[in-house]
């Protein structure tokens, strides 16, 4: 079936009620995508120019850093140019690739916290072991797993919205999304809700994973005082970007779906946008002020 879709541009709403204060919400996003782009990139070259932050926690953060640098390039510079334009519209082409790139970006995000999650596992309930289990090759192609899995299933669900037919081309939301573009068509869409609830599901079944590794590492850290201070220095902080990042994909996630549309436009759009403000500003934050070396070698640096 070829795509028989006659749009060929997208008109995106979520701005229309702040133009008035365009300039200072213009201001706020660029600093914000500057703060972002600082603290992501500081960590990331911190941790490759010192070797002795080459384990694979820190390479699993440093995979973390680069994912929140991906998918914020998908939102803030298209973001930042409508600030400063009258006319808000995007290519069909150019919402398809911006779509992808958001939610790839969320499920790497799942992907990468799961992978973390076992890391610490091995860590702490199996410390003897870690070296064995978490050698460097065996890390990297669970990177590239962890990779493959996200970008193969928003491929799937890209190239079965990139098949509906399309009624209408207004996207009421700041970005593209795809239930905003499934529900403007005008055919069937049974497969594509098939496949977008079997893609949630399997990225928000991580979830189980997560709950079954900290049962054992906080069973573990409960057995011996080392183990507790281990959980305190680099547990504490993933389970909080853990945490931060589930709640803030389950918001956008929720809304997109269920939303109501007595809400006002504001709140909406902050709801939006959670998941690619605070996980990509505070995971880096929390680790870089929680994890001694990384803390450390930072304030060197900065000397």
């Amino acid at each position: 079936m070829e795509n028989i879709s006659a749009v060929t541009v997208f008109t995106l709403s979520g701005l229309n009620e702040t133009m008035d204060y365009r300039v200072t919400l213009f201001s706020l996003t660029l600093l914000c995508y500057c703060v972002i782009l600082l603290v992501n990139v500081t960590l990331i070259v911190t941790i490759i120019l010192d070797e002795n932050l080459h384990d694979p926690m820190y390479i699993l953060l440093c995979n973390l850093c680069f994912n929140s640098i991906y998918g914020t390039a998908g939102f803030y510079p298209k973001l930042l140019i409508d600030l400063l334009s009258n006319v808000h519209i995007i290519s069909y082409a150019g919402c398809m690739l911006q779509t992808f790139v958001i939610y790839s970006y969320g499920c790497c995000e799942l992907s990468t916290l799961a992978l973390m999650a076992y890391d610490r596992y091995v860590a702490i309930c199996r410390p003897l072991q870690y070296h064995t289990i978490m050698t460097k090759k065996r890390l990297f192609q669970l990177i590239g797993l962890f990779w493959f899995s996200p970008l193969f299933c928003m491929t799937v669900v890209m190239w079965l919205s990139s098949r509906l037919m399309l009624c209408g081309s207004h996207i009421q939301k700041l970005y593209c999304d795809n239930w905003s573009i499934v529900k403007l068509a005008c055919n069937s869409v049974t497969t594509n809700n098939v496949v977008g609830y079997i893609v949630i599901l399997f990225f928000f079944g991580h979830g189980l994973f997560f709950v079954c590794s900290y049962f054992y590492v906080i069973k573990s850290c409960l057995k011996s005082l080392d183990s507790r201070v281990k959980f305190m220095q680099t547990s504490v902080p993933h389970l909080l970007c853990l945490i931060n990042v589930i709640f803030a994909l389950l918001f956008d996630l929720m809304y997109s779906r269920y939303g109501s549309r007595n809400i006002t436009q504001d709140v909406q759009n902050f709801m939006a946008v959670e998941f690619l403000v605070v996980p990509p500003i505070f995971n880096p934050i929390i680790y870089g002020l929680k994890l001694t070396k990384v803390r450390n070698r930072i304030l060197s640096l900065l000397r």
